[in-house]
């Protein structure tokens, strides 16, 4: 599923294409029609990320509540204003690339008639966002927004005061495996399973230390890296973990295999030590790292 600098990215661009607009909220599948009609015909006031939840809040204080889950996608398209928007979603690729949303060249003349089991569909005078697949999505009140928000830890990318000690007290009430807890979304909001696997090789943490076997040093550096990396992410819309110096060809970003130290390298040599880069299972996800680094 998408992680957290994507949801981010999302929340910027609804808040570019549709902040202060009177939209057109509707359902084509059918399945939110009764949400829709709390929404529509109301301003779209502002787009927030936390984690990996993503809401639009509205000029009557309902707001549209979003979760993408595995196969939830955003798509996106519209006049010229559009320019800077692309879709964000299922199906997911190596770093989580995004792909450019359609604009209308000549005159725009209104969205498209919806393909596939479109959940939501939102139109402004410009544009359209339709949304499919989505693990969560409701119309809910400010209070019930407050309780999601309540419920997760901190987010990296809101790197609020005090949200870095909120997080090392998170990690180290538990006994359970820090690779776990990187992705337990009540102790650190956004982080997915690329960038756990990337931040704990980075800091050469063993997977399955218990959080509370983690110094307060090592869970400061697991938070800080967690920023400066997911911040990149919103930056260049891709999860790159490598420095400049590990990528070969020339131009901007890295192609796709020279863009991570663990995930998704089982068997082939650590860009560190050598060692076969290994993988198994926790949590029901699958877990890449370096038996030879962290140890």
């Amino acid at each position: 599923m998408p992680e957290g600098h994507s949801i981010h990215r999302l929340a910027r661009q609804f808040q570019d294409v549709f902040g202060g607009q009177r939209l057109e909220v509707s359902s084509p599948q059918g399945r939110f029609a009764a949400g829709a009609q709390l929404l529509t015909g109301h301003t779209m006031v502002e787009a927030l990320a936390h984690g990996k939840q993503f809401f639009l809040r509205f000029d009557h204080g309902l707001f549209l509540h979003v979760h993408l889950g595995l196969y939830g996608a955003w798509s996106f398209g519209g006049d010229s204003t559009f320019t800077g928007s692309s879709s964000i979603g299922a199906p997911r690729r190596i770093g989580e690339r995004e792909s450019g949303a359609g604009q209308d060249d000549g005159q725009y003349s209104g969205p498209p008639a919806p393909v596939g089991a479109v959940r939501v569909r939102l139109v402004s005078e410009h544009g359209w966002a339709d949304l499919r697949g989505a693990t969560t999505c409701a119309a809910i009140t400010a209070a019930e927004a407050g309780a999601v928000l309540d419920r997760l830890g901190p987010d990296p990318l809101h790197n609020r005061p005090g949200d870095r000690e909120e997080f090392i007290g998170r990690l180290r009430r538990r006994k359970t495996p820090v690779a776990l807890l990187m992705m337990d979304q009540s102790v650190l909001a956004g982080v997915g399973n690329i960038y756990r696997a990337e931040v704990l090789f980075r800091q050469a943490v063993d997977p399955w230390t218990p959080g509370s076997g983690i110094d307060v040093d090592t869970a400061g550096r697991l938070w800080d890296d967690s920023v400066r990396t997911m911040a990149d992410g919103v930056r260049d819309g891709r999860i790159v973990t490598t420095p400049p110096s590990l990528w070969s060809g020339g131009g901007g970003l890295p192609r796709d295999a020279d863009a991570h130290f663990v995930y998704k390298r089982q068997g082939l040599p650590c860009r560190a030590c050598g060692t076969a880069v290994g993988v198994t299972e926790i949590g029901a996800r699958k877990l890449y790292w370096c038996p030879g680094c962290q140890v």
